[in-house]
């Protein structure tokens, strides 16, 4: 019989479920936090934006980052749900995937998902539900896995 595991997932947290065959319910098989996304973006910086001129008069102005840390933050911890996904696949810990994700995390967790992954995944929901309880999680998902 196939495994099927199911990944519930936001930019901060994510939970790895497993169900034996097709009609079982949902069993935790791990859950990973990463409290870093949770951060405002000033948190992220120890001092003041730094200053410009403006190029044609006498203002001044902030300047911002070029890159926003908070989705710097849910990259890495998406890189760092692809690549545990993908040791899993390697190592045959499961046949099929589903994925269910917050819809711009979702976006990026399938930017880093490799071939061997996609192969697997059999279906996506674009919401957050990771907050959920894993029967609440099931309902979500087709009646047989």
């Amino acid at each position: 019989m196939p495994i099927s595991w199911v990944l519930a997932a936001d930019s901060s947290h994510a939970k790895i479920l497993q169900a034996d065959n097709r009609a079982t319910p949902l069993v935790l098989v791990e859950e990973m936090e990463h409290p870093e996304a949770r951060m405002k973006n000033a948190d992220f910086y120890s001092d003041n934006a730094g200053r410009s001129f403006d190029s044609g008069g006498q203002g001044r102005h902030a300047m911002e980052p070029e890159v926003d840390a908070k989705s710097t933050e849910a990259q890495r911890f998406a890189r760092t749900l692809c690549d545990r996904l993908r040791q899993a696949a390697t190592d045959g810990r499961y046949d099929k995937l589903y994925v269910l994700a917050a819809p711009a995390f979702l976006g990026i967790l399938r930017e880093c998902l490799d071939d061997n992954v996609k192969g697997r995944i059999a279906g996506e929901v674009p919401k957050d539900v990771v907050r959920q309880t894993a029967e609440d999680i099931r309902k979500k998902l087709p009646d047989f896995l």
